[in-house]
């Protein structure tokens, strides 16, 4: 019989699993991987607002300002087995808004993700970048960063371009070749709304199981849908009566709520409303706006085509950085009337799902930097807690994961066996 990791025996013999965080930023992946249960041994970052941000806000061992950069990070400062690595590598190689250079970009840092895995040897990885990442163009290079991350021991060869690289990868994977360090690596494009995010935000996920713990790693089924919300407005009622307003008629929405044969399984998307239905709005209510930190009123939104902001009674859209340090409409709350404002530094923080104590350091525009880069902490908390969840049940079962320090010199090994096939 099966031992259920849930129960009070399983939960005597959960081991204590650590995690290094890269690329932290504000630290909505890091706080949602803490929340999952993994404890932090070093989370590094090189941006001063956002080290700031982290320092007030958690007691994590913090690399940051002047020895934060991932680049030049020596992971022999890092004593203890490590059970997770995680980061979000900067997008903006990958952004459908940035210059789409890829591994033309400066700022490209998988490499450096895979040297973290390859040094740290951790039982899993997670790592996070935008849905641009999947574009066409990017196809190719996509398959590189999981093929990299898949067998990091098997480097580059100096002054090898990543085309003949990959070329060796993809010939190391077919050949069936054993040795060194090998990820069973899967990856997959999730809606944060799909998981209980007030926010339509799709990012792609990068998660690794190292291949001695034969456990294949699924991502989480979804919980929440657009159905859903369909039915609890024009179907059931709910979302309105919770709120106590008459209902806001939306025919297109409507005409697919009468489509509809049966109540959705999972739960309604959270909406706008939803996340920020007991904070005052800070334009109309400006009395209240000290209960709540970092909640202060923005002039100066607009619309204008293609940003027009984020429905009242829908998910929020993606919040984004800003190009130029200025947040676009993305950012903007739209009334049911049609006027529109920013929302504010606190309003922001809770469709990114941040708690209401974390505090932001910065101006508007670099607080909104760096919410525009987080990854929502809830939609982090459950991805992290399956990867939690598969590594406890290995110990649960009895079954005994070989720590780093046994693993260093099979390590090495693997790298000359896998150099000298490849």
């Amino acid at each position: 019989m099966t031992d259920n990791p849930n129960s009070k025996a399983s939960r005597k013999r959960r081991k204590t699993l650590r995690s290094v965080e890269l690329f932290a930023g504000a630290g909505g992946l890091g706080l949602g991987v803490a929340k999952a249960g993994f404890r932090h041994q070093a989370v590094v970052e090189l941006d001063r607002w956002a080290c700031d941000t982290l320092a007030e806000n958690t007691d994590w061992p913090m690399f940051g300002k002047e020895h934060g950069d991932v680049r030049k990070f020596d992971y022999s400062l890092i004593t203890k087995s490590i059970n997770l690595v995680s980061g979000g590598p900067p997008c903006q190689p990958f952004s459908m808004g940035g210059r789409h250079k890829s591994f033309l970009d400066s700022r490209d840092m998988f490499p450096e993700a895979a040297r973290a895995v390859r040094n740290l040897q951790p039982e899993a990885f997670v790592f996070e970048n935008v849905k641009g990442l999947r574009r066409q163009a990017f196809a190719n290079y996509l398959e590189y960063i999981r093929l990299r991350l898949r067998f990091p021991d098997l480097t580059p060869r100096e002054s090898e371009g990543w085309i003949e690289h990959l070329s060796r990868l993809e010939d190391y994977e077919t050949s069936g070749a054993s040795g060194g360090l090998q990820y069973n690596v899967v990856v997959r494009l999730l809606n944060a709304a799909d998981y209980g995010v007030p926010q339509k935000r799709e990012r792609i996920f990068i998660v690794g199981v190292r291949d001695d713990l034969a456990t294949p790693f699924h991502f989480p089924e979804r919980t929440h849908s657009y159905d859903a919300l369909l039915w609890s407005k024009w179907r059931s009622g709910a979302y309105w009566r919770r709120h106590k307003i008459e209902p806001i008629r939306s025919p297109r929405e409507e005409a697919r709520a009468a489509k509809l044969t049966s109540e959705p399984k999972e739960r309604p998307w959270l909406t706008v409303r939803d996340a920020l239905s007991d904070i005052p709005d800070p334009e109309l209510n400006t009395t209240q706006e000290h209960l709540f930190c970092d909640h202060r009123f923005i002039p100066g939104a607009k619309a204008y085509p293609g940003h027009t902001g984020s429905p009242l009674d829908e998910p929020a859209k993606t919040l984004k950085a800003g190009v130029h340090g200025v947040p676009g409409g993305e950012n903007m709350l739209r009334r049911p009337d049609g006027t529109v404002r920013y929302f504010s530094e606190r309003e922001s923080a809770r469709i990114q799902t941040f708690p209401d104590d974390f505090k932001f350091h910065g101006s508007w525009t670099e607080t909104m930097r760096q919410l525009g880069n987080a990854v929502p902490v809830k939609l982090a908390e459950v991805v992290a807690k399956s990867i939690f969840m598969l590594l406890q049940e290995q110990y649960a079962k009895g079954n005994t994961i070989q720590p780093l320090r046994q693993r260093a010199s099979r390590g090495k090994r693997g790298q000359r066996s896998v150099e000298a096939t490849s």
